[in-house]
């Protein structure tokens, strides 16, 4: 007997942390006939798909990396073919995660797709190192910006150090001497920032510094994609926590 046609779920399984998945990807999870995950997804996020098939669609920066058409036919096939399909993604499949190009072929080919969201990278990994992206007295606002472009172009760096806002730049560390090069430019050379490798995950590694001087303190400790930077006074925050006085009882 042939199976109705089946549904795709985009589900955001966050920025490493297997733990900070959400309860309803856990659930579609669960539903899946095949699971389609990215590189960068901790495995362990498998545990919570006992029955279905894993097929790895890895893109990674400056890899060779599974072609983005590929993966939408693939969905659309398992799909029209009845199958579940959890198309799993690091952070929110909607930030710098190709979700809107995936959502378009889906809606396009006439399957039903549910968008998951998950924590983005760009709010999740600083707060992890007592970073808020925003604060009352530091940061009006925030912006996510990624320094990898489909045509090779990157952003006015200059016009967004006008904005006073915090930068969070992904897929930055590989070009962060020009960014770093052109903010100093702008007029950010003392402000704050941060490289945080790996974020939430057990080989979390980052350095803290300025503007002026975060590339040689990221290259000094040899630090690698997949990395997140982070620019704005907020950074002056990490660790506060760390240092805070414990409370005490009283007697």
């Amino acid at each position: 007997m042939t199976r109705d046609i089946g549904r795709v779920y985009l589900i955001g399984a966050g920025p490493g942390d297997p733990e900070l998945l959400t309860l309803k990807a856990v659930r579609a999870l669960a539903s899946a006939d095949v699971v389609l995950i990215d590189d960068l997804v901790d495995r362990r996020v498998l545990e919570h798909a006992p029955r279905a098939r894993v097929v790895p669609v890895g893109k990674r920066g400056g890899c060779k990396s599974t072609p983005q058409a590929f993966i939408e036919r693939l969905m659309v096939g398992l799909a029209r073919r009845g199958q579940v399909v959890a198309r799993v993604k690091g952070g929110d499949p909607f930030v710098f995660g190709r979700g809107g190009e995936e959502m378009l072929a889906l809606a396009a080919a006439g399957i039903e797709c549910t968008v998951i969201p998950g924590i983005t990278s760009g709010v999740g990994v600083p707060a992890a190192l007592g970073i808020p992206v925003t604060h009352r007295n530091l940061a009006r606002g925030v912006t996510f910006v990624t320094a990898h472009t489909r045509d090779g172009a990157g952003p006015d760096w200059a016009a967004l150090a006008r904005t006073d806002t915090t930068l969070v730049i992904y897929m930055g560390l590989q070009r962060i001497d020009a960014i770093t090069a052109a903010l100093i430019a702008a007029g950010m050379g003392a402000t704050p920032a941060a490289v945080i490798e790996r974020g939430t995950t057990d080989k979390e590694r980052s350095v803290i510094g300025s503007v002026s001087t975060i590339a040689a303190l990221a290259g000094a400790v040899g630090l690698a994609s997949p990395a997140l930077v982070v620019v704005g006074a907020v950074v002056s925050l990490a660790g506060q926590r760390e240092r805070a006085a414990p409370l005490r009882q009283s007697a």
